[in-house]
Parts: C-alpha cells; sequence; structure tokens
C-alpha cells in the first residue's frame, strides 16, 4: 500500500511539474525545436541511403551548386545534397549528445552518491580522483584520447563521457552531504534501515530532480564538443555529423564563399545547443521551490 501512495504522489509531482512547464511558451518552443530535430534524424534513412553520399553516385550532380529547387540547400564538392548531410549529420551528432550524457551522469552520479554518503577514505580517495581529472583542461585531455583510440562514435562517447563527469559528481556530492544529515533519514538508520534502503529511498529520489536538470544542460555541453572534436578531424571519417561538416567546409568552402554549406549545419548546432540550455534552466526552475519563488 505505501509503495502505491508513494508511486501516485510521484505521478501527481510529475503531472505537476509538467503543468509548470507548459506554461512557459520560451521552453515549449524549444522543446518544438528540439523534436524537430530529432524527428528529422529518426526519418533521414526513410529519405534517403548511405550510398547517396558515395561520389560515384554523385557524378551527375552539380558540384559546390546554391540552393535550388532540386538541391534545397545545395551541394557540396562532390556533388552530394546538402539537405541529405545535414540530416543525417544530426543522427551522429544528437546519438553522441545523449548517449555521451547518459555515460558522463551514470559516472557522476555513482562517484557523487558513493562520495557523499560513505565519507571517510572512500570520499577522499574519490575526491582526488575528481581533482584529477577536473585540473587537467578538457579539451587537451579530449584531444589526446580521441587521437590515441580508434577512431569512431564510441570512441569519442568515451572520450566525452570520462572527461566530463567530475562537475557532476562534485554538484551531486554537495547535495548529499545535505540530505544525510536530515532528521528523517536519521530516523530510518535509527529504525535499521540498511545503507542501500537509505539511498535508494531516501538519498537517491531527493537528488533525481538535480541530475534532471543538469542532464539537460549537459547534453548541449557533449553535443559542442563532439563538433570541436569533428572539427579539428578527431571524429569518425566513416559517419557524416555536424562537426565533419564545418572541418570539411572550412577548408574550401569559407573561402570560395559556399555558404550553404557551412551554415547550415552551424545553424543546426546552435539551434539545438540553444533549445536544449533552454528546456534546462526550465526544468531546474520547476523543480527547485527555491527558484519559483524567484
Amino acid at each position: 500500500m505505501s509503495a502505491a501512495v508513494a508511486w501516485a504522489r510521484r505521478r501527481a509531482s510529475a503531472a505537476d511539474a509538467w503543468r509548470r512547464l507548459r506554461r512557459d511558451r520560451l521552453a515549449m518552443t524549444a522543446l518544438i525545436v528540439l523534436v524537430a530535430f530529432v524527428v528529422m534524424a529518426l526519418i533521414a534513412p526513410l529519405v534517403s541511403d548511405r550510398a547517396d553520399f558515395d561520389a560515384i553516385n554523385t557524378g551527375g550532380n552539380p558540384t559546390n551548386s546554391s540552393p535550388s529547387g532540386q538541391f534545397v540547400l545545395g551541394t557540396d564538392g562532390l556533388g552530394r545534397s546538402m539537405a541529405l548531410q545535414v540530416m543525417w549529420g544530426a543522427r551522429i551528432s544528437l546519438l553522441v549528445g545523449f548517449s555521451a550524457t547518459v555515460l558522463m551522469i551514470v559516472l557522476g552520479v555513482v562517484v557523487g552518491l558513493a562520495a557523499g554518503f560513505f565519507g571517510g577514505w572512500i570520499d577522499a580517495v574519490l575526491m582526488r580522483i575528481t581533482d584529477w581529472f577536473m585540473v587537467i583542461p578538457f579539451l587537451p585531455l579530449a584531444i589526446v584520447l580521441a587521437s590515441v583510440l580508434e577512431r569512431g562514435v564510441g570512441t569519442i562517447v568515451l572520450v566525452i563521457g570520462i572527461t566530463s563527469w567530475p562537475s557532476t559528481a562534485r554538484l551531486i556530492r554537495s547535495q548529499v552531504l545535505s540530505i544525510r544529515e536530515r532528521l528523517y533519514v536519521d530516523r530510518a538508520r535509527a529504525l535499521g534501515a540498511g545503507k542501500g534502503h537509505i539511498i535508494g529511498r531516501h538519498i537517491l529520489p531527493n537528488v533525481t530532480p538535480l541530475i534532471l536538470a543538469n542532464t539537460t544542460l549537459a547534453v548541449p555541453i557533449a553535443i559542442l564538443t563532439e563538433t570541436t572534436l569533428s572539427f579539428l578531424g578527431l571524429g569518425d571519417p566513416t559517419q557524416v555529423s555536424w562537426g565533419g561538416l564545418l572541418e570539411r567546409a572550412g577548408t574550401t568552402a569559407v573561402k570560395a564563399g559556399y555558404w550553404w554549406e557551412y551554415l547550415p549545419p552551424g545553424v543546426g548546432i546552435v539551434l539545438v545547443v540553444l533549445a536544449f540550455t533552454i528546456i534546462g534552466r526550465a526544468v531546474e526552475e520547476v523543480l527547485d521551490p527555491r527558484l519559483r519563488a524567484r
């Protein structure tokens, strides 16, 4: 019965949070933009095939052609449609953004929970490891890892995930340190509750809003990092991504004034990052009573 009551309260709380979020017109606009990009990425295989990017199949197309009725966003130097490349690039950029965010959030939450709840030598060791990752400049470390490891989407996800979790760990740890000293946690401990029960029933539910807000703000960071690594030539050369399109356009298209080769992926990156940032701020305000009071 208690579990049913708890789930009912959680559903009511989620419904109330959604109602508050819907009142934010800017956040709803950002959500619509984000859904549009996700849909575009999902339907890319239905619109075209990867073979459409092979130079042998695009030999009859005009090269470096400006937008027209046949090619909405023009073509690149090999006659490939920029519209199709932007659609397929969205798949890789969003996939890397979501996957790397999941990895960094999981690592950050596990480390933050363990350090904050157990304390002692566990906290000291985990925080020294966290400090080591935070002291080393992020971008050079990511570049070194991306250069040493095998090139691929999985490598990019791994590089972003293992270099971006320390800030999340610090944030979760500070929240856990506060929650573990509250009276209801002391009462559960006095009644004989185990550590796993306390973490699962009292600590984790109370840091979940913070995790959700931090997740929405971490996705744009992951997307920008993937774009940066791809722009530097450290992405997966076999995949089309927005960063890869910008890297390729930077060698010839910018100098030649072929704006349709670098502007669409650049605008896509800006819109997706801005949408995630707006949604993240809105979610943080909805879930944090102190921000709502302002």
